[in-house]
């Protein structure tokens, strides 16, 4: 099939690796010269396990191309599918300006049937405005041109997303169209062979599944932060209590584990545009309210933590391990890191930091600062700091050589907001140890 995917990010790029590696012809269009530029080297933008190696290989067969062109673009594929950002306004309400400008570029363009599909996550509600904006473009050129429009929210997992395009979990398509489904159908049927996953629904519901799914997720995360913090005032180990409700099959142990706060591109985004949609139809969403509150306040536990224990963070140095939002990425949106960063750097204190793959994104997002030290290694990280920190469950933090730890630090005193270790064998070892929800406070 010929597939065209309107922007080359994290969601436009491994979709349309995917796709190409399943045999189809796809195309990419994004606005980014010096993106498009690099995709046309081999070089992959963003850190995504497995994504390099699909992408050399299908642009080598021929299957993936990537172009500025969106005449190209649009005369190329019968699948349109649009996956460029929307960012949110300064209300928390997501920006429809780029989806809907692709929209138009689809109608202004095209010359036959055209099956358009939003794949960017978008309110409610959207996919009219899109429909609208290729019929009014189809319109003024005078041609009685058919298409359809399709719903396909995508529920990639930064870190694992080839694994969950190759065997998803669900396929949601939103349309009023049984010739559309028809031909989603043909085009998930690749991925979903050995067991029928696609779900066909009307528009609106699939908008609003996206949302709602990550909705759910951030609020379960809440919700144990809240617990644990509980657990602090109770003298209780929510480590035992998430093993306790999580056996639970009605809760599972997904999405339960306790920490400094979700982060990333999707959570905070999309709580607060759902968050958004909510009051502009007039009704007052507590719970998602609370969801953000809780994880703007435990962005702040570690601080809290770390201020009890030293008398003042100024002129202390503290080492930081883990700066992306969670492993196998190198996204510091939104990450918790970059609260703690700020707040330690506003307090005078000095801060080594340390990630396996987001050094260059820190670089980029902080620049040369005489306050931030990013480091080569951990064990660097760790040279003459007050204590450590730790923000990021890295596979590489699980199992560290803590007495080499203890040897690095000014005093022995780890900050885990993971939860990675055990309170009883790092007293044992003669730390001071503070994480979240696991004793007295």
């Amino acid at each position: 099939m010929k597939i065209t995917i309107f922007g080359s990010g994290y969601v436009g790029l491994v979709t349309g690796a995917c796709l190409a590696d399943a045999g189809n012809h796809v195309v990419c269009v994004d606005v980014d010269a010096a993106k498009i530029a690099r995709l046309n080297r081999g070089e992959i933008p963003i850190h995504e396990p497995g994504l390099e190696a699909i992408v050399r290989r299908n642009a080598a067969a021929g299957r993936l191309r990537f172009t500025l062109d969106p005449d190209e673009g649009v005369a190329h594929g019968l699948f349109q599918l649009i996956a460029v950002g929307t960012p949110p306004d300064e209300d928390g309400s997501a920006d429809l300006r780029h989806v809907l400008a692709v929209a138009r570029t689809i109608g202004e363009r095209m010359s036959e049937y055209k099956v358009v599909i939003t794949k960017s996550t978008v309110p409610v509600g959207t996919a009219d405005k899109v429909r609208e904006a290729v019929r009014g473009a189809v319109a003024r050129r005078g041609l009685p041109l058919a298409f359809d429009t399709v719903s396909n929210p995508e529920f990639l997992k930064e870190g694992a997303a080839i694994a969950d395009f190759m065997k998803p979990d669900r396929v949601v398509v939103g349309t009023d169209s049984e010739r559309a489904a028809q031909l989603m159908r043909a085009l998930y049927e690749p991925f979903t062979r050995n067991h029928d996953r696609m779900i066909v629904m009307d528009i609106r519901s699939a908008e609003l599944t996206k949302y709602a799914a990550n909705a759910m997720l951030a609020t379960k995360i809440s919700f144990m932060n809240e617990l644990a913090n509980l657990a602090e005032h109770f003298g209780a180990d929510i480590e035992q209590v998430r093993l306790g409700i999580g056996s639970d099959p009605r809760i599972g142990y997904s999405f339960i584990y306790p920490g400094v706060g979700y982060g990333g591109s999707c959570f905070p985004k999309d709580v607060k545009a759902l968050a958004r949609s909510a009051a502009e139809v007039g009704y007052d969403a507590r719970i998602l309210a609370a969801v953000e509150s809780v994880n703007a306040r435990q962005k702040q536990r570690l601080l809290e933590k770390m201020r009890t224990h030293f008398d003042a963070l100024a002129d202390r140095t503290f080492a930081l391990w883990g700066l992306a939002f969670k492993p196998n990425t190198d996204d510091m949106r939104e990450a918790a890191s970059r609260v703690l960063i700020d707040a330690l750097l506003a307090a005078g204190a000095r801060v080594q930091a340390y990630d396996p793959v987001a050094m260059g994104e820190a670089r980029r997002l902080y620049g040369e600062q005489p306050a931030l030290v990013l480091c080569r290694d951990a064990g660097e990280a760790l040279a003459g700091a007050d204590a450590l920190v730790i923000v990021t469950e890295w596979q590489e933090f699980r199992s560290p050589d803590f007495e080499a730890i203890k040897a690095s630090l000014k005093h022995p005193v780890i900050f885990d907001g993971r939860n990675l270790y055990d309170p009883a064998q790092m007293h044992a070892l003669g730390f001071s140890y503070y994480a979240i929800g696991r004793g007295k406070r």
